[in-house]
């Protein structure tokens, strides 16, 4: 994908250049989005990547709530239940980085949960993260290095003109913002029912605003993007 640096409007036609039909500007735009598209449904990560954000915190409630409240026993379970899931990973040759990283996050909130005593701790870590999240997404707005752009970039291979163009720019700040409104919402709904102990409904509102809002937010941000990124793609042809 290839894009012309510093450009903001199409250029005056050479001598000698044919007209483009509408065939081939369809073409170039479905072209232009492309790399978008697959970058955000790579963030997904497929099946394994929904059970990887799900089944863990599901098993928690489910052997606390089973048990009579045995939080090592559950922080057991979720932790194994993360491993399988990374193996099966390794085992389909898949990049095991997000997976790893999700095992080392349960192993982290599970130890907070039996240390404390409070099941409710196992959510703890990731409300935190959400509020590093939120707070990193709008200093990078604030500097002019939109977090969404970096990470478009990276998955798609894209490269950084989007940088240099300021229509392309303002995109990803506002695109960026859609990510900011996820991180504070998880926050907001969350944060009331990990403090009056509320561990089942936490549950529930830790997967409900996982991958279903993940999802939404990816289709929000890629509707936002995909005119102006195929616009670039159409300039740079």
């Amino acid at each position: 994908m290839r894009h012309d640096v510093g450009v903001s409007t199409p250029t005056a036609p050479r001598a000698g250049d044919e007209p483009t039909g509408p065939d081939e500007d369809e073409t170039a735009a479905k072209t232009g989005s492309a790399p978008l598209g697959a970058a955000f449904g790579n963030a997904l990560g497929g099946p394994l990547g929904i059970a990887e954000s799900a089944l863990p915190a599901v098993a928690f409630v489910v052997v606390v709530t089973a048990t009579g409240r045995d939080i090592t026993l559950a922080a057991i379970v979720a932790v194994s239940i993360a491993a399988v899931l990374t193996l099966a990973r390794v085992v389909r040759r898949q990049t095991p980085l997000y997976a790893l990283s999700g095992v080392l996050g349960v192993a982290i909130a599970g130890y907070i949960a039996s240390r404390t005593g409070r099941a409710e701790d196992f959510f703890l870590p990731g409300l935190l993260l959400n509020l590093a999240y939120a707070g990193a997404y709008v200093i990078s707005i604030a500097v002019r290095w939109p977090l969404l752009g970096l990470i478009v970039a990276g998955i798609s291979g894209s490269g950084m003109d989007w940088r240099r163009d300021p229509v392309r720019r303002r995109a990803y700040a506002r695109a960026t913002w859609i990510w900011v409104g996820l991180f504070l919402a998880r926050v907001a709904v969350q944060l009331p029912l990990y403090l009056s102990g509320s561990l089942v409904a936490l549950g529930t509102a830790r997967v409900a605003m996982g991958v279903p809002l993940f999802a939404l937010v990816i289709w929000l941000s890629w509707l936002l993007l995909r005119p102006t990124e195929s616009g670039a793609q159409g300039r740079g042809a």
